[in-house]
């Protein structure tokens, strides 16, 4: 009989919400909340969420983030009992635990028909397998708390605590239903820390093996499955035991541990529970899961590739995620408590690189479960994903937030890491930067950065030469690295190059990247209201190779049941010289001003809409129902065609329902000062210039005009933001890699 009793997993249970602020009474809202609906539901809900930061000998930083993470998006989005979900993080979760709690919470209660999360957020690694289901002859493991390195390792090998990938697959086998969904957020290669990144891995090899304890446990399970040795290992050998198996990774690659701006998360873990926050109802496995994986190679390692296994002769790729249909409108946010007229907010729905626009002054809107508004909130503060709220109209615990309007900051800065690789040279590399307006040098490891400073090292070289092969530069020279540790194309200079020099050779640089980073801020495709549909294709063949929509622009006032059949926004590989074009359609019943940028992977800005600089401000007009080509064969007699440098290029489609006079006034100086009549303009920040600056100053300016005026009963903050309204602005991305 298990040591651990029903009480004592309240008791974790209650301990985990209140690091959320949710207090014993709102535990027991929440639970009456759905307590009607489970009433009438036969299938249970239960969840199992293991999180770990503190190791002792590598400690994550985000593993406790993405449990209250699904937590919530479990409980709100896929109506959860907060009872029925147990958690244990940290000291919690040992070998022992662990195990107990899946067989106590998981497998004694789970009954036919019920619904089983399991998720584990934490180090994996790999221990000798004798069995060699793998040519490597390794077996994957998942590493609790206590599952510590032996003392001379790894010189001297021996057993080690962890819970192999063997015993999950006998563990899931033992539920009782076949709806059960195990993600999990780790990787079992790599380790330590990449750029400023931590690797979720534990070192491990054939030098490690199980605790005696360990295999007898398989022994006990495979007794109690009526299982032989064969027969197990021809099954696991099959695929997983039941249900759909969600890793953040493939065996072989890296899982990110992220900073996000004040907090830590794993990658994959908050883009996964972020795009079902989005979802309008019952996504499949099949469609989710390779638009959460586009995400996350962009977002961390382009080494992170997360994957899906289901159980062998299933159909279950085409079952909701986490086998639950639900019909809820699409949010960033739930209302998790109210005290007068100030509310607490669980903000998991929001975009990473929206995070900045939701401090104080940003507003969201009250929905129902249609979506349609019924009052609104104004944002005061914001502490990782919870949020501090000023009830502007009557609401209710548990009720969905969507953006109205968020708040960027006028003093938004560009944020550089300094690599450990700059060594004696740190703080010359530090006094340097900050000479650059905007701009702040941080160390590693401590809240997100956008690019890194570093010099290139042998190890770094040898990295990026098992990854891509080409072009690493020379060692000892400096230049950019994205926070994964890949290079930034055309950044490094020669090994000879002084610290001063590097800096101001990449001043320009920086002001390019400081104006795409602004201008990035403002994308919400997710959450605009107008209706536009932007894809690329190439150029003179009608099949779309990327696409994106604004989809709740699509929605048309309503929330359907099922979400638009559209392609959702991709990154797709292009071989140089490939020759494309932009199409952009205005779905809506009046015209929209349009502009289109494109950042190439130096991270330089190109405007390649408007391009005709001696025209009145109407050649940005696209009328309803209208689609605008770039380049128009009839009317341009310029070519978009992909060349160097190779890496990830960004388009991004800005549609306002007013001018953008201010932007296009900035425009036509810069093509003037070029002496540009016609074309797409580069926007060049060498020299005395700072054409990117001036552009999205100008632009965001015409932006924080329209839509201030479209705010109503909340307080604006012109001096230190900008507004960015969705009923008034779409802001599209389409990427793509030229290879």
């Amino acid at each position: 009989m298990s040591s651990i009793k029903r009480r004592q997993f309240l008791q974790f249970a209650g301990s985990a919400l209140a690091t959320l602020g949710l207090t014993q009474l709102d535990l027991e809202r929440l639970s009456n909340r759905y307590a009607r609906v489970l009433a009438q539901s036969t299938p249970r809900k239960l969840a199992l969420l293991i999180g770990i930061n503190t190791y002792k000998q590598v400690p994550l930083q985000g593993c406790v983030t993405d449990v209250n993470l699904q937590q919530q998006l479990l409980i709100h989005r896929f109506g959860f009992n907060p009872k029925d979900i147990l958690i244990l993080t940290d000291e919690q979760a040992t070998r022992q635990g662990i195990l107990n709690a899946f067989e106590e919470h998981l497998i004694k209660q789970a009954k036919p028909g019920d619904v089983v999360v399991y998720h584990y957020s934490g180090h994996g690694s790999q221990i000798s397998d004798p069995d060699c289901d793998f040519p490597d002859c390794l077996n994957s493991t998942f590493v609790p708390v206590d599952g510590v390195l032996p003392t001379e390792f790894p010189a001297k090998g021996g057993a080690v605590s962890d819970i192999m990938g063997h015993t999950l697959f006998l563990l899931m086998s033992a539920i009782k239903t076949e709806n059960v969904t195990v993600v999990l957020d780790s990787c079992h290669s790599g380790g330590g820390t990449r750029g400023n990144f931590r690797v979720r891995s534990r070192n491990g090899g054939s030098q490690l093996q199980p605790l005696d304890a360990e295999r007898s446990y398989q022994q006990q399970w495979l007794s109690k499955l009526n299982l032989s040795p064969d027969a197990f290992k021809q099954q696991r050998r099959k695929g997983v035991a039941k249900g759909v198996v969600i890793a953040s990774t493939k065996r072989d690659q890296l899982a990110a541990d992220a900073p996000f701006s004040d907090f830590f998360a794993g990658a994959f873990t908050y883009l996964m529970t972020q795009y079902l926050w989005q979802q309008t109802a019952n996504e499949s496995f099949t469609n989710a899961i390779p638009n959460i994986a586009r995400s996350t190679t962009k977002l961390s390692f382009t080494s992170q590739e997360p994957l899906m296994e289901l159980k062998p002769g299933s159909n279950y790729s085409n079952r909701p995620v986490y086998f639950i249909n639900e019909q809820t409108p699409p949010a960033e946010a739930v209302i998790t408590k109210i005290e007068g007229d100030r509310a607490q907010l669980w903000l998991g729905g929001l975009d990473p690189d929206s995070l900045n626009g939701f401090q104080s002054g940003a507003i969201l809107s009250v929905v129902d479960a249609q979506g349609r508004e019924q009052g609104r909130v104004q944002l005061e503060s914001r502490e990782g994903l919870i949020g501090h709220a000023k009830l502007l109209d009557a609401a209710q615990p548990g009720a969905f937030l969507q953006e109205n309007t968020r708040s960027i900051p006028t003093d938004l800065t560009l944020k550089i890491g300094l690599d450990p690789s700059l060594g004696n040279d740190t703080n010359v590399a530090k006094q340097g930067l900050q000479t650059i307006p905007r701009l702040q040098a941080l160390p590693l490891h401590q809240q997100d950065v956008q690019y890194i400073f570093g010099r290139m090292t042998n190890t770094y070289r040898h990295q990026l030469q098992l990854n891509s092969g080409k072009n690493i530069p020379q060692i000892g020279s400096l230049g950019l690295f994205y926070p994964g540790l890949e290079l930034i194309p055309d950044s490094f200079g020669t090994p000879t190059e002084t610290m001063t020099n590097a800096i101001t050779r990449l001043r320009p640089k920086f002001k390019s990247l400081l104006a795409a980073r602004i201008v990035k801020t403002i994308l919400n495709t997710n959450s605009s209201r107008l209706n536009v549909v932007a894809s690329m294709r190439p150029e003179g063949a009608g099949e779309v190779i990327a696409s994106s929509f604004t989809v709740r622009g699509s929605l048309n006032q309503g929330t359907p049941t099922h979400r638009p059949s559209s392609i959702p926004p991709s990154s797709q590989k292009l071989p140089l010289g490939t020759s494309v074009q932009l199409l952009v359609t205005n779905k809506e019943s009046n015209g929209l001003y349009l502009s289109i940028l494109v950042i190439d992977p130096t991270g330089e800005m190109s405007v390649i809409f408007p391009n005709q600089w001696a025209a009145a401000e109407e050649v940005t007009l696209v009328a309803a129902g209208q689609t605008l080509k770039i380049p128009d064969p009839d009317h341009d007699s310029f070519c978009l065609v992909t060349q160097e440098p190779k890496g990830v290029a960004e388009v991004l489609i800005l549609a306002s329902r007013t001018p953008l006079r201010s932007a296009l006034q900035a425009l036509r100086t810069v093509a003037a000062r070029s002496g540009l009549r016609g074309g797409p303009v580069t926007l060049d920040a060498s020299g005395q210039l700072n054409q990117p600056g001036e552009v999205i100053d100008s632009l965001l300016d015409d932006i924080n005009d329209t839509s201030r005026g479209s705010v109503r009963n909340g307080t604006s903050r012109s001096g230190t933001a900008r507004t960015v309204n969705t009923s008034q602005l779409a802001a599209l991305s389409i990427t793509f890699e030229v290879i």
